[in-house]
C-alpha cells in the first residue's frame, strides 16, 4: 500500500492541529515515542493550554521538547512510568505521575476514568492487507486506540511490524504523517564481575522449561548470559530486549514448555538496539500482547516454573522492597514487578528474584534497616521470594522477620554488616539474638 495517496496523509504539522485546549492525548512509549509529533506539537504551545499527555514506560532520544517552562501552562505531562524523557520535569515539579501497575493503566482508558480525545502512536509501514503495526510498543498503545476520539500516527520505516495486539488497519487512523524516526536505543550492557556472578546465582535456580520474565539492564543481562546451557525456556516477559534474541536464535528459548501460547515468545515491548528492532520485524515467532494480559498475573501464573527477575533501588531488613523512587524523589514506576512476583508466586514451581548490586554508585549499602524516608513500597515483605546481591542469593520465602533480617545482612557488602547487625538487634530485640 502507498501511503503517499493515502487521503489522510498530511504534515506534523497539520495533524497536530487537532489536538485542542484542555484535551488528553496519549503518547505511545517505549523505545517508539512519536518524537515527530511530540515536536510539532510543542511548537503549538503558545496556542494551547491545559492539554494533559499521558505516557508510560517511554524511553527517548533526548528530553521532551514538551519540558520546556515556557510551556508550562500550555502542557502537563502526567506518566505511569517515569523515564529519561521527563524524569528532569517530573522532579522540579511541572509533570506528575500517577501510581498504577502498568498491566492495570488499559483499564483506566476503558472503563473512563481517564478519557482520551486523542493518540499519538508511530507505526511501520503498513503490509499488503493494509494493517500497520506498533511494533516495539503493544502495552498501552491499543487501549488507547480503543478508547481516543482521535488517532495520529507518524508512519516509519524504522519501525519493525510484529505481530499480535500490536496490530492495527490503517483505516482507523484519522492522520496519518510520514517520520523517517530512528528508534530510540539502549545500548546491550556488558555485565560487570560482580553482575556476572549475580547472573550466576540465579541461574543455577532456573529449572530447564521454565518461562521466564526478565528486565532491563546489565544484571538482566548476566542472567541471560548464564542460560546458554539451559533447554526448552519460555519467554511471558513486559520486555524484550537484545540479551533474549541469541537464546532464542540457538533454540534454548523455544517456549516448548509453557501453557500460554506455547511456540511463541511473549512481550508487550522491547527495548534494545537496532539488531533487535530487525530481528522483531516480521517475526512470527514473537506475539505482542496488550500490557493488561500480558501482565495479568491470573494469566502469568498459568506457566508452570514461571520465573520472574527483577531489580530494585533499596530493601529494608524486613523484605520490603523499593524499585520505583530514591526517598521522595521518582525515578520509574512500578512497571510490572509486583505483577509478576505475584503471578510467578501462583505458578506450579514459580519462583522470583530481585536482584541488585550490594551498594550503590555511591557506596553506600541498598540494604537497609528501613527504607529512606519517602521511598515507595513496590513489593511488599509479605511477596519477596529471592533476593540475590554479589554476596549470594537467600530466600525469603516463609521466614520470620529474625531469619530475614539474618539472610539479608549475609548478602549485604560486608563492610555494612556489623551496623546493620546491630540495628536488627534494635528493631527485633532479645529473639534476635537468641536464635
Amino acid at each position: 500500500m502507498n501511503i503517499k495517496e493515502h487521503a489522510k496523509l498530511m504534515t506534523p504539522e497539520e495533524a497536530v492541529k487537532m489536538v485542542k485546549s484542555g484535551d488528553h492525548v496519549f503518547v505511545q512509549g517505549s523505545s517508539s515515542i512519536p518524537e515527530v509529533l511530540v515536536a510539532a506539537l510543542a511548537k503549538r504551545g503558545d496556542e494551547l493550554s491545559n492539554v494533559i499527555l499521558y505516557n508510560a514506560f517511554a524511553l527517548g532520544r533526548r528530553v521532551s521538547p514538551l519540558c520546556d517552562i515556557k510551556l508550562k501552562d500550555s502542557f502537563l505531562i502526567d506518566s505511569f512510568f517515569v523515564s529519561n524523557a521527563v524524569r528532569g520535569w517530573v522532579n522540579q515539579g511541572y509533570a506528575t505521575t500517577t501510581p498504577r501497575f502498568f498491566g492495570q493503566v488499559p483499564q483506566l482508558f476503558r472503563d473512563g476514568t481517564i478519557k482520551l480525545d486523542v493518540a499519538f502512536i508511530n507505526c511501520s509501514l503498513p503490509n499488503e492487507d493494509g494493517y500497520v503495526s506498533c511494533g516495539v510498543s503493544a502495552d498501552l498503545t491499543p487501549s488507547a486506540v480503543e478508547c481516543a476520539k482521535i488517532i495520529i500516527a507518524q508512519i516509519n520505516p524504522l519501525m519493525p511490524f510484529t505481530y499480535g495486539d500490536s496490530m492495527i488497519h490503517i483505516s482507523r487512523l484519522d492522520a496519518i504523517v510520514e517520520a523517517y524516526d530512528p528508534l530510540a536505543e539502549t545500548p546491550n550492557l556488558q555485565p560487570t564481575e560482580k553482575e556476572i556472578k549475580i547472573g550466576n546465582y540465579i541461574s543455577e535456580h532456573i529449572p530447564d522449561g521454565a518461562a521466564l520474565q526478565i528486565g532491563v539492564g546489565a544484571i538482566p543481562n548476566a542472567v541471560l548470559n548464564a542460560l546458554h546451557n539451559h533447554k526448552h525456556l519460555g519467554l511471558h516477559t513486559e520486555a524484550l530486549t537484545d540479551g533474549m534474541v541469541p537464546l532464542i536464535e540457538k533454540g534454548i528459548v523455544d517456549n516448548s514448555c509453557k501453557q500460554v501460547e506455547p511456540g511463541r515468545s511473549v512481550a508487550s515491548l522491547a527495548i534494545g538496539t537496532r539488531r533487535l528492532y530487525d530481528f522483531m520485524n516480521y517475526n512470527r515467532s514473537l506475539l505482542f500482547r496488550d500490557i493488561a494480559w500480558v501482565n495479568d498475573p491470573f494469566i502469568i501464573s498459568q506457566n508452570k516454573n514461571m520465573v520472574a527477575i527483577n531489580s530494585c533501588i533499596e530493601i529494608d531488613l524486613t523484605g520490603q522492597v523499593c524499585a520505583d523512587s530514591i526517598g521522595t524523589r521518582i525515578f520509574s514506576g512500578v512497571g510490572g514487578q509486583q505483577d509478576f512476583v505475584y503471578g510467578s508466586s501462583r505458578s506450579i514451581g514459580g519462583q522470583s528474584f530481585i536482584a541488585m548490586l550490594s551498594t550503590t554508585s555511591k557506596g553506600e549499602s541498598k540494604i537497609k534497616p528501613v527504607l529512606t524516608p519517602g521511598a515507595g513500597v513496590v513489593t511488599t515483605r509479605f511477596q519477596t521470594n529471592w533476593v540475590v546481591t554479589e554476596y549470594g542469593a537467600v530466600n525469603l520465602r516463609g521466614r520470620n522477620m529474625i531469619d530475614r533480617a539474618k539472610l539479608l545482612i549475609s548478602i549485604a557488602a560486608p563492610q555494612f554488616r556489623e551496623e546493620l547487625d546491630r540495628a536488627a538487634y534494635e528493631m527485633l530485640g532479645y529473639a534476635y539474638r537468641r536464635w
